[in-house]
């Protein structure tokens, strides 16, 4: 058994037989997701007074039962989706919830964005690519307000109910677009399809970045002559239920 601090989790090399317990909160649980590949997941809700614990399925006091449960191979798994951003210079990004693209600072983004066989520069706070499970967070905040100022339909089914965690589809929205005579606003909402992905071009001297799942510190620079082509991950999650 060891035990794993979470500042230590991007460095830690898990093995494929290893059985993975995370002790925490939900966002706990994506970002461990991100470093495992196809070890089954089984989270824990250590405080279900402070944590609603959507993806926390088990209490403390079920922990040894469920142990047992995965070494005679008698659970079941949920699948979770992932995206990957995969960038020009080799770099890249898995994502549980989300990916954002744009500028670190509150202020607008100039880049370009192709998807679909279609292309148009953009200024923007921003783009936000998200998964499955991270349509019901980050993505539902960006479209409950988009439907309150254009009316309240916008969207709405994508709003409500979000997508299934095991998803084939990832959605991207671009938050508030700004048209002007050489940025548009016709491409600001879409799904990308397994096999299609979504390419976005930096137009930015500087302080652009790429991040996911709300962790700014793992955040990779995405200036000027960068490029990033967004898609479904190969790899999927294995949440123990």
């Amino acid at each position: 058994m060891q035990l794993l601090e979470r500042e230590f989790l991007p460095n830690f090399l898990f093995g494929p037989q290893d059985i993975v317990v995370v002790a925490g909160q939900d966002g706990l649980v994506a970002n461990t997701l991100k470093y495992l590949n196809g070890q089954p997941l089984l989270a824990v809700n250590p405080a279900p007074s402070l944590f609603d614990g959507q993806l926390l399925p088990f209490q403390v006091a079920d922990t040894e039962e469920v142990v047992a449960a995965v070494l005679r191979n008698d659970i079941r798994c949920k699948s979770i989706s992932m995206a990957e951003a995969m960038l020009n210079d080799g770099q890249r990004i898995l994502a549980v919830n989300d990916i954002y693209i744009g500028p670190r600072l509150p202020v607008s983004a100039r880049y370009e964005i192709a998807y679909a066989g279609r292309r148009e520069v953009q200024s923007s706070s921003g783009v936000l690519v998200s998964t499955g499970l991270g349509s019901t967070g980050w993505l539902r905040s960006v479209l409950t307000g988009a439907a309150s100022i254009a009316g309240g339909s916008l969207h709405q089914k994508i709003r409500d109910q979000g997508l299934a965690w095991d998803s084939d589809e990832l959605v991207f929205s671009v938050r508030e677009p700004f048209p002007s005579n050489v940025t548009g606003t016709d491409m600001v909402f879409g799904k990308i399809e397994r096999q299609q992905s979504l390419t976005v071009t930096s137009r930015m001297a500087e302080g652009g970045v790429i991040f996911s799942d709300g962790i700014v510190a793992d955040a990779i620079e995405f200036n000027s002559r960068m490029a990033v082509e967004i898609a479904l991950a190969g790899r999927v999650g294995r949440l123990v239920v």
